[in-house]
This record gives structure tokens, C-alpha cells and sequence, in this order.
């Protein structure tokens, strides 16, 4: 199978390692037999990154080279496909690992979160994998529930029932979390693991760290991960290299929940420009990492780091999102010299069924190859699936058109708003981050309940607090500050903002209006989020103090009732922020 998003790295120190025997050679000094070096050994690592559940094709495509200047969408993505697709990569390593870099359940499709993502975990075993690094979604539902998808049983930590269709046995792979400790100090979970392969003088061990990212607690409700601290990323990689290397490593491998992204969205295997908050860790990395595989972002990329910072000669790789793409690696390890002297990687489109979308048909491409989905796992996918149809298939609403981002923002406020108006609200705040996929209403504008769960997919509930002004302009300027990363907050009808980037982080909001009048400082407002937010998820820590909280709906149900209308609710792009240019 050929893939042209290849990055290729030799290491610079392979040449110093050879002077020596051939000096010897040339001194007419037989080498001993002991100093004779071994063939270097080929260590294949399949990595995925950002699954969340995803158990059908997420009716998304990949944008790739189409070999004249241009792009060609590529549909992809479905545990069967993926299952092939990682298959088909092993096959060409007989020394191999599986890995992925965090957020392998939640946030999930109706089928996997029906399910508290246990047929997420039963796809990860049937596709062989070796370990998974904890991400911040993997505490969505709370560490208690999290340690049960490690080791399995039916013990009921959320409202939902588990093993609703087959006991559950938990995850046959490891999480690893180096960076997140518990009350006594203890890492949650393992913090680092090695695995060896071969015999003899041709034997090589891998030593991997998996750790999730620093400001989890901003992205997590606050109740689920109390009691645990999630330490500094980097400083957590550095003191475990020295002591995996004293086991005998030979070469290091870092799994870690968080990533950057590329100027370029059309080549999944490039390294255009990489921005974001992994570097920052990267070049503060003891040198003798080899690879480090990352997520968070739904990015794809491959980088040689090298060529960013010469002092870091690490390979960075991440695969985007919901196994849409599979990342081939490549280490060639020395086994007398105990270092990798090349690797190589690329990430391969995981090609699956076409589909019709907001934008219309994307078809299979004929560029690229198209896998044929693992029938255990489509037969293993297929009992969720039709366990969930009844729920999925239920029609709940009508609307006009598809809607995505602003416009599906706008959307859900106003549903939310409308779903709290009897606890005094008359403004509601939604988070884009909360949204996790467009709204394509059937050919006839109907809306099922699966179509509003894959938007909405946390369980989330309404809270209505009572704001001043002044908190409610603070609110909104988190939206802006340099915690995390930006997110302009989608508002109700009636109220409107403008802000302005060019000023200084807090004086950033300009003006608010509700109802035509501007907002007073002063004066107390009643204000609709979902609990994430209203516990300060997402870095709006504004919210957290819950002032004369009313607990509502769930935020489906708001969504639901705001959609059973006739004729069909409207789709509105209205601009309710609005940027001042300077």
C-alpha cells in the first residue's frame, strides 16, 4: 500500500556508530566477534488518537493531496474500516504495538454513549490495542467510572444502566497516566510500561509514557476528577526517561493527550507551520525521547521536530480525529548501540463508505485506497447499533436546513432559553467546544433523537443562575483570555456583544445589549448554561459560584421541545457577536 504522507528521519549520530570497526577493519584488527553489531531491529507502531466512540463512519471526510496542486475529500472513518486499516498496518511489522494518544471513549455517537462507551472499549480489544494514554474526555463520567472501564464489571456510577447488552470485562489494554496522581500521590493509572521484542543479540526494548494534558481540569466537570492533580507534562516525561532507559529502553515512545495543529488542512501527513501547545512541552523534552504521539487537537500531522528545533530530534504524529486515519510509524532500533538510529512515518486514510452531507455527496476516491470493513468487529458494532436504533431513529423535530457552527449555536441558545424561561432566564450562553456536530435534518426537514445526540452528545443539564452585568461581561471576556483556547460564546436571541481582540485580555467586551438596551453593570440578569459550564468547564470560571442556581432539563430535551414546531424551525445565521475592527 502506497502512502505519500511519509516523513522520514535517519538519526545524525548512525554514522559515528560505524567509524569505529571500519578503522579497525582498515588497521588490518580483526573485530571481535561480541563488537560485531546486529542488524538493527524494525519496530512498527500503529497509533490513532481522538476516537471518541466513533463505532460507524462519522459521515466526515479527510481533505488530501489529489496529486495535481489540489485537494480531494476522502470519506473515512468506522471501527470495522479502522480495524482493517490497523490490521493492514501490523501485517507489515512482525515486532508491533497499538497505541493511542487519549480521548478514546466519550463525546462518542449514540451507539458507543448509549452504552457508557463499553462497545468502545470492545472495538479497542478486537483491533489489538497495546495501550491508551488517559485524555480529559476519559473523565467525562468521573474517575470511579473511568477505572471501571480498565477493569470491567457492572457496578452503576452514572444514571445510565452499564451492561445493558453483554458484561462488560474492561479494557484488555492499559491506560497509562504519568502526569495524574491521586490523594496518596500515586499515579492513577501506570505511569509508563516496556515492551521487548526479539531474542538474543537482536532483542530490543520499547519503554512507553502515557500522560493526558496539564489543564484537564479546565475541561472536565470539577466533581468527577476531585481529589486528583494533574501535574506539569513535560517534567512528567523527564523524570521517567532516565529510569526507563536504566531498564534497559532503547528506545522511548510518549503517548500524550495534547497537540497543536498545521497551517495546512489539505495534507494530514504534513508538518506546515506547527502551532499549538505541544511545542512548548517538545522543546522542553529530555533529548532521548524518539517519538512522541499526540491528540487533542483532531489534527492530523507529521513532523519531523528536527527540522523545528535541532536540539529535539523527535518524530511528532497525530491522527486527527474519530479513526478517520491511522498513523504507520517506523522505528529502526540498534540493539547493541540500545538507540533508534531512523524512523518513519505516515498517516494512512482509514477509506471507508461515502455519504451525503450538509454540502452534498462525497464518494470514495480512487487515489487512495479503500479498506473493506473487519466483519468481526461490523457483526461486534452492529448489536449497538441496533440497540440504540430505537432511540436513534425517533423523530423529535423539523427544521429548515442543516446547521454547523454559528448558526447551530444560535440554535441551541435559543432552545435552551426557551427551555428555562419559567426559572427567570433571559439570556443563555452556549460553548462551542459543546458541540460536536453539524445538524443535517432528512430530506424533509425531519430531526431524529440520533441526529440531535451526535450535536449534543455529554448529558448535559440546563442551570440558570442570577449574574450582574459586571459577572456577565466577565463570562464572556474568558472567552478571550489566554486560558485555553479561544471560544466566542453563542448567545440567545435578543442578547448581543461586540468585542474587540486588539485590547487588552479583560477589556476586550465592548458593549452587551439585551433587548435593544445596553446591559447594566448593576444589575442582575438571569443566565441559562449547561452544568459544564456553570461549573467552570472550558476555563470560564466565572461561572462556577452558581448564584441562586436553578437546576433544569437536560440540554436534549431543551433541544427537542424547541424543535417540535410546525412548520419547521428556522435556521438563523444572525451575527450576535459581532468584532469591532480596530
Amino acid at each position: 500500500m502506497t502512502d505519500p504522507f511519509a516523513s522520514t528521519h535517519r538519526a545524525s549520530r548512525l554514522v559515528p556508530a560505524l567509524v569505529l570497526p571500519l578503522l579497525a577493519a582498515c588497521a588490518g584488527q580483526a573485530a571481535p566477534r561480541s563488537a560485531v553489531s546486529a542488524a538493527p531491529v524494525t519496530v512498527g507502531i500503529v497509533a490513532i488518537n481522538d476516537f471518541h466512540g466513533a463505532l460507524e463512519p462519522p459521515r466526515q471526510a479527510v481533505s488530501a493531496p489529489d496529486g495535481k496542486g489540489g485537494t480531494v475529500q476522502v470519506p473515512a472513518g468506522g471501527a470495522a474500516w479502522l480495524a482493517s486499516a490497523v490490521d493492514t498496518v501490523k501485517g507489515k511489522y512482525p515486532n508491533h504495538l497499538v497505541v493511542s494518544a487519549g480521548d478514546l471513549i466519550s463525546a462518542s455517537q449514540l451507539s458507543s454513549s448509549l452504552y457508557l462507551d463499553e462497545p468502545a472499549i470492545g472495538v479497542a480489544n478486537r483491533i489489538g490495542l497495546d495501550f491508551n494514554a488517559v485524555g480529559n474526555h476519559e473523565f467525562d463520567r468521573g474517575r470511579i467510572e473511568l477505572l471501571r472501564m480498565q477493569n470491567g464489571g457492572c457496578q452503576q456510577n452514572t444514571p445510565r444502566q452499564p451492561c445493558a447488552v453483554e458484561q462488560f470485562g474492561g479494557a484488555k489494554f492499559a491506560f497509562l497516566s504519568a502526569s495524574t496522581r491521586t490523594e496518596n500521590g500515586k499515579t492513577l493509572f501506570p505511569a509508563s510500561a516496556i515492551r521487548t521484542f526479539g531474542k538474543g543479540r537482536a532483542r530490543v526494548k520499547v519503554g512507553i509514557i502515557g500522560l493526558t494534558l496539564k489543564g484537564t481540569p479546565e475541561l472536565v466537570a470539577p466533581g468527577g476528577i476531585k481529589g486528583l492533580t494533574f501535574g506539569d507534562e513535560a517534567d512528567a516525561i523527564n523524570a521517567l526517561v532516565p529510569r526507563l532507559k536504566a531498564k534497559g529502553a532503547d528506545a522511548v515512545v510518549v503517548l500524550i493527550h495534547q497537540g497543536g495543529s498545521q497551517t495546512s488542512s489539505g495534507n494530514p501527513g504534513g508538518c506546515d507551520g506547527l502551532t499549538g501547545e505541544i511545542r512548548p512541552i517538545l522543546d522542553r523534552l529530555d533529548p532521548r525521547v524518539d517519538l512522541v504521539v499526540s491528540g487533542h487537537t483532531h489534527k492530523a500531522y507529521v513532523c519531523d521536530y528536527a527540522a523545528l528545533n535541532p536540539a529535539h530530534p523527535l518524530l511528532l504524529t497525530s491522527a486527527g480525529v474519530y479513526g478517520e486515519l491511522v498513523t504507520d510509524i517506523e522505528l529502526e532500533i540498534d540493539p547493541r548501540a540500545g538507540r533508534v538510529v531512523a524512523k518513519r512515518a505516515s498517516n494512512v486514510i482509514v477509506q471507508s463508505q461515502g455519504y451525503t452531507g450538509s454540502r452534498g455527496a462525497v464518494e470514495p476516491s480512487a487515489l487512495y485506497p479503500q479498506f473493506a470493513p473487519r466483519p468481526d468487529v461490523a457483526a461486534y458494532v452492529g448489536t449497538y447499533v441496533e440497540a440504540a436504533g430505537t432511540y436513534a431513529r425517533r423523530p423529535v423535530g423539523a427544521l429548515t436546513g442543516p446547521a454547523s457552527g454559528r448558526a447551530l449555536g444560535n440554535l441551541i441558545a435559543d432552545a435552551q432559553l426557551a427551555a428555562t424561561r419559567g426559572a427567570g432566564a433571559q439570556i443563555a450562553l452556549m460553548n462551542p467546544f459543546g458541540i460536536r456536530a453539524a445538524l443535517v435534518p432528512a430530506a424533509d426537514g425531519a430531526v431524529t433523537f440520533g441526529d440531535i445526540y451526535a450535536v449534543q452528545p455529554f448529558n448535559n443539564v440546563l442551570v440558570t443562575q442570577s449574574l450582574t452585568g459586571a459577572q456577565l461581561k466577565a463570562v464572556l471576556e474568558q472567552g478571550f483570555d489566554t486560558q485555553g483556547p479561544e471560544q466566542v460564546l453563542a448567545v440567545s436571541a435578543g442578547f448581543s456583544f461586540r468585542y474587540d481582540r486588539s485590547r487588552a485580555v479583560g477589556e476586550r467586551i465592548v458593549a452587551m445589549t439585551l433587548d435593544g438596551q445596553p446591559i447594566d453593570p448593576a444589575a442582575t440578569y438571569r443566565v441559562t448554561t449547561n452544568n459544564f459550564l456553570a461549573q467552570g468547564g472550558d476555563s470560564f470560571t466565572a461561572l462556577a459560584a452558581q448564584r441562586e442556581a436553578t437546576i433544569g432539563m437536560s440540554d436534549l430535551d431543551a433541544l427537542e421541545a424547541w424543535l417540535k414546531v410546525s412548520p419547521a424551525r428556522a435556521v438563523t445565521d444572525e451575527q450576535r457577536a459581532v468584532e469591532v475592527s480596530p
